[in-house]
C-alpha cells in the first residue's frame, strides 16, 4: 500500500498538492505514481510565469519504463521550478513527498476543496 500523508491533497491523476502559509501550492507527484514508473531519470519542469489551466499537462517525468506527463493541479501561474530535482530527477524515487516540482500561485483559492483528501485518493487508487 503507497503511503499517503493526510495533509495533502490530491488528483486523479497522482500529483499532490501542499497548501502554503502565503496561499501558494506546492505540486509533486504520489509515492504510487513513482513507485508504478520506476527509476526516474528525466524530469521537465514548466518555468516560472507560465499560466496553467487546471488538468493542463504542463511538464514530463521519464523513468526507465515509460514517459509520463504531469498534471497542473488547478488553474494559476507557475511560480518556481525546483531546479534541483531536475538535476537530480531519481530523488523523486527516494521520497516522493519531500521532492516538490513546482509551485503554483492559483487563479482561485477555494478551488483546492476540490481535490481529493487522502482518503478518496486512497480510494481512487485502490479502485484502479
Amino acid at each position: 500500500m503507497s503511503n499517503i500523508p493526510a495533509d495533502l491533497k490530491y488528483t486523479a491523476s497522482h500529483e499532490w498538492v501542499r497548501a502554503e502559509a502565503d496561499g501558494t501550492l506546492t505540486v509533486g507527484i504520489t509515492d504510487h505514481a513513482q513507485e508504478a514508473l520506476g527509476d526516474v531519470v528525466y524530469l521537465e519542469l514548466p518555468e516560472a510565469g507560465r499560466s496553467v489551466a487546471a488538468g493542463e499537462a504542463c511538464a514530463v517525468i521519464e523513468s526507465v519504463k515509460a514517459a509520463s506527463d504531469i498534471y497542473a493541479p488547478l488553474a494559476g501561474e507557475v511560480i518556481e521550478s525546483n531546479t534541483a530535482a531536475v538535476d537530480a530527477p531519481e530523488s523523486v524515487n527516494a521520497d516522493a513527498y519531500a521532492i516538490w516540482l513546482f509551485k503554483l500561485k492559483p487563479a482561485d483559492g477555494a478551488a483546492l476543496t476540490r481535490l481529493l483528501d487522502a482518503a478518496g485518493y486512497g480510494a481512487e487508487i485502490a479502485n484502479a
